[in-house]
């Protein structure tokens, strides 16, 4: 007969080992499963074309080319697995600015890191310069600060590309919705999309390079957790962009999320936005005091007499209002603040309000201000 106590005993040891074993299996199948899903990725994705093929390849980058261009011909010449792959690294790393024209030597066994290394380093023989494009501009003001800082003699083409985008929705599936979207109404199919940043280009570079540049950018910034997250509020990324335009241009980057939560609250209430940029956007002016004849234009842009987002983004707003778009003020959402107010327009303060009443008492008692604020900036352009 068995022992009892020794199996008893056993019994012990068991219910000791017993979750032990059962997390070192869990963890081996876990460990199991992203070793199969890393060499998948690896063998389809990163891994070079021919890892035994050292044979030269000549690789020739043209003056102008953007990331995406060039990821492109590599995929073309078989020298990398998959574009966006290389796009993306190369944008990560933050080498994707950087790539330089010329004729390389390349071979299909090297690694992406390389190449971009390779292609980064140059042949030092072109000139470059740098352009900046800061938080909140309009395509028309990009246009205007490009001419200024001397990447184009002329905005014309530039803006033209902006409206239609003509000759690089195709490699950009976001331009690509929003013209497929065919928007009526819609002053500029970029707007929005040219994300700002200091950035380093060849002198003479094409108005295609140079947005592509901004293009890229902007397709980094809004990743796969900004994708999800739009996706948890129901939301596509030009709605998202188009929201974080409007909050660029109302508060400043400490309110932005309490901006974003005003928004929210007005929209799940089925409330028209009421924001007075989106006019001033529509009019092509920035005063502070609408009449109601300029409230009252008629326009896909106007969000006094249409409820729901405007027909498009009304700047280029940068990454702290895209993720406060995307993540609003939490208390502010569920305390139900519906308004807000500038307070002073040198500082871009603004008070918060839940009630219709609180929000037209402070703006009778500030409307003064705005107006002379309106009055001062009127002065100061004509002088």
């Amino acid at each position: 007969m068995a022992d009892p106590q020794r199996a008893r005993g056993w019994n012990i040891v068991w219910r000791i080992l017993r979750p032990f074993l059962i997390f070192a299996c869990a963890c081996l199948l876990v460990v199991g499963i992203l070793v199969t899903a890393w060499d998948f990725l690896y063998e389809n994705y990163i891994m070079p074309p021919d890892p035994n093929d050292s044979t030269p390849v000549e690789f020739v980058v043209e003056r102008g080319s953007s990331v995406s261009t060039i990821a492109r011909e590599l995929k073309e010449a078989d020298l990398v697995r998959n574009k966006g792959v290389f796009q993306y690294l190369s944008e990560f790393i933050g080498k994707g600015h950087q790539l330089k024209a010329g004729t390389y030597t390349l071979s299909r066994d090297m690694t992406i890191p390389e190449i971009i290394d390779v292609l980064s380093a140059g042949d030092g023989g072109t000139d470059v310069m740098n352009f900046t494009i800061v938080e909140g501009l309009t395509v028309e003001e990009i246009g205007q600060s490009l001419v200024d800082q001397g990447v184009f003699e002329s905005a014309d083409r530039f803006l033209e590309i902006c409206r239609t985008g003509e000759g690089i929705a195709e490699d950009y599936p976001f331009i690509q919705d929003v013209v497929d979207a065919n928007d009526e109404g819609r002053a500029y199919v970029l707007e929005g999309y040219l994300y700002p940043d200091t950035y380093e280009i060849y002198v003479g570079s094409s108005e295609e390079t140079v947005i592509g540049r901004m293009l890229d950018r902007m397709n980094v910034i809004y990743g796969v957790a900004y994708r999800t997250r739009a996706e948890e509020l129901g939301m596509d990324m030009d709605e998202v962009i188009t929201l974080a335009s409007m909050i660029e241009r109302e508060g400043k980057a400490d309110s932005f999320d309490k901006v974003s939560a005003v928004f929210h609250n007005r929209l799940d209430a089925g409330m028209a936005l009421g924001s007075d940029v989106t006019v001033q956007y529509a009019l092509g002016v920035r005063r502070l005091v609408l009449t109601q004849e300029e409230l009252a234009v008629d326009s896909a842009y106007n969000t006094y007499q249409h409820t729901g987002l405007p027909v498009g983004a009304i700047c280029n707003p940068g990454n702290a209002a895209i993720e406060a778009a995307l993540y609003p003020d939490s208390d502010y959402v569920e305390e139900g603040y519906l308004y807000f107010v500038l307070t002073d327009p040198e500082t871009g303060e603004l008070a918060f309000t839940k009630t219709l009443e609180e929000h037209d008492a402070i703006v009778e008692e500030y409307r003064p201000l705005w107006e002379a604020y309106d009055q001062a900036s009127e002065q100061g352009t004509n002088e």
